[in-house]
């Protein structure tokens, strides 16, 4: 493993941080504030994709936090639509995959590997339109924003968690081409949460839970008297909660372990100082109606780090049961942007190695 000197590898961070944290901060809410989409009902489209043999940009280091890193790739298509990706969830022990984009579409796909296993690219993708609860195409941004994305494999239902309009809606996982859009009852007061701030997280908790099964929402920014951030468990029994809010980090996704415990990737934008991503570790028996919730961090990168503004978080077991957890990127469809897909091993957290978010 290369270990540099911590003078060049503090310069290099710095460095980093200033020049991408500069082209960031014009771009960024150039490329957020969206354009009118071209829908099409979907089909095929080829990716193609840039393996990336490390995570860290100056060694050869594979453990960061309690992630194991194992292999990832930068990807594009020449379908401008390939972009904003902003959930994802994995199946089949990581062979395929289904997304959604906040430009209001799905991308499904499979993850091509190499003979060791490591993820090296995209085949057999698709793009199909969300549509609403009529059947018709979704259109604008407004509409289609799609920012959160759970799975229940028993019922075989998507919920996709959309902001601008907060909602959730309901797909039928098998005619996502056609499937109509079912409403979700959301116990978290809608006029609480700013209009680009919403329902980011969007997750299924194990049916031998504390939580039964139950899905679960966290908002990105929607912030209570106290600071903390409005959360909720969804269906009977169910009820709002809180997430103890960090000022610097605002939630973009999560997934379950199968122990119930919740893995909350977090997203920092401070200009100049560029990107950053972290997860916390929250206790599955903690969250629970009128809680207010916190954990760890157990993962925690920066622009020294092969990251961009990471929006999706997937937790799944290949076929020896190791977990796996994939992180992707949401490119805003900016040229200066990635879509990335980052693929981790889940490894026993070292207390000496995880700190607790402030």
């Amino acid at each position: 493993m290369t270990q540099p000197g911590a003078i060049g590898r503090d310069a290099f961070r710095l460095f980093g941080r200033i020049i991408c944290g500069c082209l960031v901060a014009i771009l960024l809410p150039i490329a957020a504030s969206g354009k009118p989409r071209v829908s099409l009902a979907g089909g095929p489209v080829t990716i193609t994709a840039k393996p990336i043999a490390y995570f860290d940009k100056i060694s050869t280091a594979t453990q960061f936090g309690a992630l194991t890193y194992v292999g990832g790739f930068s990807f594009s298509a020449s379908d401008p639509r390939v972009s904003g990706i902003s959930a994802i969830r994995t199946t089949d022990h990581g062979t395929r995959f289904l997304a959604v984009t906040d430009n209001g579409d799905w991308l499904i796909g499979r993850i091509k590997r190499d003979k060791h296993g490591q993820p090296i690219g995209i085949a057999d993708a698709s793009l199909l339109a969300l549509r609403n609860r009529v059947g018709q195409i979704v259109f604008g941004k407004a509409m289609g924003d799609a920012e959160s994305l759970a799975v229940d494999e028993v019922t075989r239902r998507a919920y996709v968690g959309f902001e601008e309009l907060h909602r959730i809606w309901a797909y039928h996982v098998d005619a996502l081409a056609t499937s109509k859009a079912r409403l979700v009852d959301v116990p978290i007061p809608v006029q609480k949460i700013p209009a680009n701030k919403g329902m980011e997280a969007l997750m299924k908790a194990p049916a031998d839970s504390f939580l039964h099964g139950a899905l679960v929402t966290v908002t990105e920014r929607a912030l209570d008297k106290d600071g903390n951030v409005f959360a909720a468990i969804l269906g009977k029994g169910g009820g709002v909660f809180k997430v103890r809010h960090d000022p610097r980090w605002d939630v973009t996704d999560g997934d379950f372990l199968p122990n119930g415990d919740l893995l909350l990737l977090e997203r920092r934008f401070e200009g100049v100082f560029g990107l950053g991503a972290r997860i916390r570790l929250i206790e599955g028996r903690s969250i629970k109606p009128g809680a207010v919730v916190d954990g760890p961090v157990v993962f925690e990168a920066d622009l020294s780090e092969e990251i961009d503004n990471m929006e999706g978080l997937d937790v799944w077991p290949d076929r020896s049961g190791r977990l796996h957890v994939t992180l992707v990127s949401d490119n805003n469809g900016s040229v200066l942007q990635r879509n990335l897909m980052l693929e981790f091993l889940w490894t026993k957290a070292d207390p000496l190695r995880v700190r607790r978010a402030p």
